[in-house]
């Protein structure tokens, strides 16, 4: 399985820990000031800020939580100057990890960052050292209890999507072009069909395939980076069996 549809899957069992910690709210936050760094404040020019909103209602986020994250993507927090950039590096067994952050302060967070990797297996890298590893592309998922498969696949096509995906349990994951993300995503929309998730992210064009203890640590790290909070999403290009999942599970 991908390191996209697998690290999805791992994510979303956590979910419920995740919840009790306070986490699902920083999380779908997160997802709200990428989109709006990347497309605006504004959700009808905004496919995936509009979609992470929607999210953040399903898990009850208050509005004031809402546009103070769209505010921090914008820049329009008062008293507070946001910038972001784009870290690389390695996690445990030569995986490739790019990060995009979002701080107010560069001096702090680059440092913390470095101590994190470090500290779990990692390194970070100079620029461009496995950005080109990776490629833009538009993820929109679409739960399958709610969904037949052959009707949203012609939609989906109809509409301009790239590929189409039911290897995940529990979604079917439709792929775009980034031009056509806010396009497909509409038109799903329109067509009364409820979209789980749907963001433009970055997609691994080759996978590192790991086990053992580099994908125990590596599983503990991406954990770590993803709960820091100037981090705002985390890329991978790992890939691990289904039945070497099973045997880690309980380290992790």
């Amino acid at each position: 399985m991908s390191g996209h549809s697998k690290w999805s899957t791992i994510k979303r069992k956590k979910a419920a820990i995740d919840a009790k910690r306070g986490a699902a709210f920083t999380r779908v936050s997160k997802d709200i000031t990428l989109a709006s760094r990347d497309g605006g404040g504004d959700i009808e020019m905004n496919p995936a800020l509009r979609l992470a909103i929607q999210k953040a209602k399903s898990v009850n986020m208050p509005k004031d939580n809402i546009e103070r994250a769209i505010k921090k993507g914008t820049g329009d927090l008062p008293g507070m100057k946001f910038e972001d950039y784009i870290y690389e590096g390695y996690g445990p067994g030569g995986v490739a990890i790019l990060l995009s952050v979002l701080t107010d302060n560069k001096n702090r967070t680059v440092p913390e960052i470095r101590h994190l990797m470090s500290k779990n297996g990692g390194n970070l890298g100079e620029p461009g050292c496995v950005n080109w590893m990776f490629e833009k592309k538009g993820i929109i998922t679409v739960s399958k209890k709610n969904s037949n498969e052959n009707k949203l696949f012609e939609t989906a096509l109809d509409l301009g999507a790239d590929d189409f995906s039911s290897e995940d349990e529990h979604n079917f994951t439709i792929i775009t072009l980034p031009e056509f993300f806010g396009d497909v995503s509409k038109g799903l929309e329109e067509a009364g069909i409820e979209i789980e998730s749907g963001e433009l992210t970055l997609e691994p064009q080759n996978k590192v395939n790991i086990k053992g203890d580099n994908a125990v640590n590596l599983l503990k790290l991406l954990d770590l980076l993803e709960d820091y909070e100037d981090i705002q999403k985390v890329y991978t290009n790992f890939e691990i069996d289904d039945d070497e999942l099973a045997k880690i599970s309980p380290e992790l």
